[in-house]
């Protein structure tokens, strides 16, 4: 049977981009040629939303319960599914658990704010209750301007924690896309915001193939704001 790659995206405050994290590697995986579902467990239903607004089928965007998820993974497999992106909700531990423990990596987007920071106790407890998964903390909407996306890295990573080094920072393009049912890559193409979607899926990508990026270059990672 063909691998299929899963991806749990969490955090435990809202607002921090997890959906638009979560679209924008489902697109990418999509435009590099894997057949992409998004399980989406946030009652809310943003990325479920998205896709209803949507006019291209794929990725298949699918609201469901975290009770349903292996029946949904089993499912999505037997069709042909190669990489699923698990969108959970936030403040959501038991949710943040259940999809933690079903995947191959974790994404956990931080903003750059200490709201935010103060969660990292929290997020780790997550994840060694699911089993220390291995995870990926991912600076996002950083100030384009300023050093704060850097000095939340550095502490992340004091913190004992992989921080991935592609930061995302706050770009309209982001806002726009998701209006219209596309995200960064398809809405602007050769913007800076499809520019970092692209390199964090290019990233977490690498992980999941076993192929690692060199050490030491995290700044050559970056997109210049």
């Amino acid at each position: 049977m063909t691998t299929c790659h899963v991806v749990a995206v969490i955090a435990e405050k809202g607002g921090v981009g997890k959906t638009t994290v979560s679209l924008s590697l489902a697109v990418a995986a999509m435009q590099a040629g894997y057949k992409v579902a998004v399980f989406d467990l946030d009652p809310q239903a943003t990325a479920a939303q998205w896709t209803d607004r949507r006019e291209a089928e794929f990725p298949w965007v699918v609201a469901t319960p975290s009770i349903r998820l292996d029946a949904a993974l089993d499912n999505a497999r037997k069709q042909g599914v190669n990489f699923v992106v698990i969108d959970t909700p936030p403040h959501a531990g038991s949710d943040a658990v259940e999809a933690v423990r079903r995947a191959d990596i974790v994404i956990v987007p931080m903003e750059p704010h200490l709201y935010t920071i103060e969660t990292l106790p929290k997020l780790g407890d997550i994840l060694k209750l699911a089993g220390d998964q291995p995870a990926l903390f991912v600076v996002s909407k950083a100030a384009t301007q300023g050093k704060e996306g850097m000095d939340a890295a550095t502490y992340i990573k004091e913190k004992g924690y992989n921080v991935c080094p592609v930061t995302l920072h706050l770009r309209a393009a982001h806002r726009h896309a998701g209006n219209l049912g596309l995200t960064a890559q398809e809405y602007e193409p050769k913007g800076k915001a499809a520019e970092e979607s692209q390199q964090l899926y290019m990233y977490t990508i690498k992980l999941l193939t076993g192929k690692e990026y060199a050490h030491g270059k995290d700044e050559s990672a970056n997109t210049r704001a």
